[in-house]
């Protein structure tokens, strides 16, 4: 980033459920973060799982952050309202030949991991984010191919990862705010899917795509997505996009190691207010969780 670049974050919930302490420490450090640095915070719907998200946790978001004392720009970006820039993405990598239909279901995958573990041989792989796909659908044939799409079965849209990496003539890194300059390792997640079943899109090209259309400088966010960052830097690179610097910063746990999460209601930050706190009194409780 250069002296004249202006810092932008952005908190990017999904509304899937309420928000609760955890979402708040993040969205306050990309907050604070932005303004300490005279830049910008901004505010982003991420609502591409239509089966999940609702109108009225939606609401809810705008209610919490105002309460936290929180401002962005208008209007606020909702994905579901763009699916015509992830489709260009797609085209993009599609056209480079980097794509492939994935016809395979939950069942398929457990099976033929489990298979991959009876035979050492075959090669399953663990990744951080668990045992890597095997690859079932990248080795099928175009004729396999377009008669699976004419039975009309389900399938998403996969990254052929051994030829995107082939595409790489340089060394890719990415900059995380907390451990420094990083060498990209997308070889982690395996052929990470682009699109989904039931929406034409996923959350690593959303989220791309998303971050360079607003121009997002610093991406803020909990340490569970350290190992994305690896796979989304060989996006930005695919696709010609700028990169971004990150933070990963820890996560909210209670007393017995379990990560803070929407079905919690104790901690909701609607119910934080209803209980007469103030965000003041957010820091003192973070503290306990951190």
């Amino acid at each position: 980033m250069t002296q004249t670049d202006k810092v932008i974050t952005r908190f990017a919930p999904s509304p899937s459920g309420a928000l609760h302490l955890g979402h708040a420490y993040s969205a306050k450090l990309n907050y604070d973060f932005a303004i300490e640095n005279g830049g910008e915070f901004i505010l982003r719907i991420e609502d591409i799982d239509h089966l999940r998200c609702k109108t009225e946790y939606e609401n809810r978001i705008f209610v919490d952050l105002h309460w936290l004392g929180l401002k962005w720009p208008t209007p606020v970006r909702r994905q579901s309202d763009h699916f015509e820039d992830y489709a260009a993405a797609l085209k993009i990598l599609s056209d480079k030949g980097l794509l492939y239909p994935c016809f395979c279901t939950r069942k398929d995958i457990r099976e033929e991991i489990n298979e991959s573990t009876r035979a050492p041989h075959m090669g399953s792989k663990m990744g951080p984010e668990g045992l890597i796909y095997p690859g079932i659908c990248r080795h099928l044939t175009d004729k396999e191919k377009e008669e699976k799409m004419n039975e009309g079965i389900p399938h998403a849209m996969r990254i052929d990862l051994k030829k995107a990496l082939s595409l790489v003539n340089e060394p890719l890194y990415w900059t995380d705010l907390r451990t420094g300059t990083q060498k990209a390792e997308p070889e982690l997640m395996g052929d990470v899917v682009l699109a989904r079943k039931d929406f034409p899109t996923s959350y690593h090209l959303s989220v791309v795509v998303d971050d360079d259309i607003q121009k997002i400088t610093h991406i803020i966010r909990g340490e569970d997505l350290y190992y994305a960052s690896h796979f989304q830097r060989l996006l930005q690179y695919l696709l010609n996009l700028k990169p971004v610097t990150y933070d990963h910063h820890p996560l909210l746990k209670t007393k017995d190691g379990n990560r803070l999460a929407k079905r919690d209601k104790s901690i909701t930050i609607n119910s934080i207010r209803e209980s007469s706190k103030t965000p003041v009194d957010l820091g003192a409780m973070i503290k306990e969780y951190l």
